[in-house]
């Protein structure tokens, strides 16, 4: 029962800590910073959307206000089966000559659409971005300074969750996100990122391929088939969008689960993401789907120190039970305000996180379809 113990208990600190840690010691051997330059071609802007009858107009404002010259960008909205407004607002702005506006009187998902936005695209790079986040306006010129650099394929952009005006939220999935990206900062730093920004990020068009109907991880189909051609995938933490904290407990809950079972899809999808066709594929494990196992490993460190004797275990079996107490109320929302709720914060954000990576893997197992919205 002692090594169940520590064998769960090494996965979860390897998961959250020890990769993080090994990815600073291979910087220091191994750092690869990319030769940025200032750098103009021409880019197709591409996007998929689906109902946003509320977002869509301030977001085409947002892009034709980009700080980079208007005769070097083209946007392609592709409208996938929309039946609210979205349409109508869709064609008022395809008079624009800088705008190709496809309106899929049908839905077939957003990777149909990206598709469809492909194949339209005439750029040198192809942009990609979504619907609710503002892009700041120097950030497509950023992120193609990255492209001055032959070997680089892929660039992404970061995403900060708050308002540009106060800065960037630092309670629950705010803190995660950062953390998410200080993995990212340290892969690009000594190689490759496992993925991209979905808000913003951009590829050269010689290297795109078709995503398979009914993909979820386009951001990170895409880029990991750079990876595969042999050039790099880079994240600028200079080009950045912009996006609300907190969109609601339930559709938080609902991104992650559909997020994770992205992952798992990824391997049905693109089997050689584990076999040595991966150039990508340590990192890909240990970013990726080591997450999915954290649920199991948790519940074995749970119960193992339960049944070990010992005050050693029975301090860590306590320790547990008021992390997940702190956890359960902050879920509740029984702790609103004061010291003890910003505590219990980052626990019910981890615990939330877990949780979705069990629902995710449930609905694989029932072969239940995780639908784009």
């Amino acid at each position: 029962m002692t090594w169940i113990f520590w064998l769960a208990a090494a996965l979860v600190a390897y998961t959250y800590v020890g990769y993080v840690c090994w990815l600073r010691l291979r910087m220091f051997w191994r750092y690869r910073p990319v030769r940025q330059g200032s750098f103009i071609p021409f880019v197709s802007v591409v996007m998929v959307v689906r109902n946003e009858e509320k977002t869509i107009d301030s977001k085409l404002h947002n892009l034709i206000s980009l700080d980079y010259p208007a005769d070097r960008y083209h946007m392609i909205v592709v409208s996938d089966g929309s039946t609210d407004r979205t349409e109508e607002i869709l064609r008022e702005w395809g008079r624009d000559s800088r705008m190709t506006i496809v309106l899929n009187q049908i839905s077939r998902g957003k990777a149909v659409g990206l598709n469809d936005g492909i194949q339209a695209a005439q750029g040198d790079l192809v942009l990609f971005t979504d619907a609710r986040q503002k892009i700041e306006p120097k950030a497509l010129r950023l992120l193609t300074e990255n492209f001055s650099d032959p070997e680089v394929g892929c660039a992404s952009g970061e995403l900060m969750l708050g308002d540009p005006s106060q800065g960037e939220s630092g309670q629950g999935l705010s803190l995660y996100w950062r953390i998410e990206k200080r993995v990212r900062e340290l892969e690009a730093a000594s190689g490759s990122v496992v993925g991209a920004t979905g808000a913003l990020y951009a590829i050269r068009r010689e290297l795109l391929t078709a995503v398979p109907p009914g993909t979820i991880l386009d951001d990170v189909y895409l880029p990991m088939h750079v990876a595969r051609q042999g050039k790099r995938v880079v994240f600028d933490p200079r080009a950045r969008a912009w996006d609300v904290p907190n969109l609601g407990a339930t559709r938080e809950f609902s991104r992650k689960v559909r997020t994770l079972s992205g992952n798992y899809q990824l391997v049905q999808l693109a089997p050689w993401l584990l076999s040595r066709d991966n150039p990508l594929r340590f990192e890909f494990v240990s970013h990726k789907l080591l997450r999915l196992a954290v649920p199991f490993a948790l519940a074995t460190v749970l119960l193992s120190s339960f049944a070990l004797n010992g005050l050693f275990y029975r301090a860590v079996f306590i320790a547990q039970l008021c992390f997940y107490a702190l956890s359960a109320m902050a879920l509740s929302r029984l702790l609103r305000q004061g010291i003890l709720a910003r505590i219990a914060d980052a626990p019910g954000t981890f615990v939330m996180l877990n949780a979705a990576a069990l629902v995710a893997l449930a609905h694989i197992i029932v072969g239940r379809r995780t639908a784009w919205r």
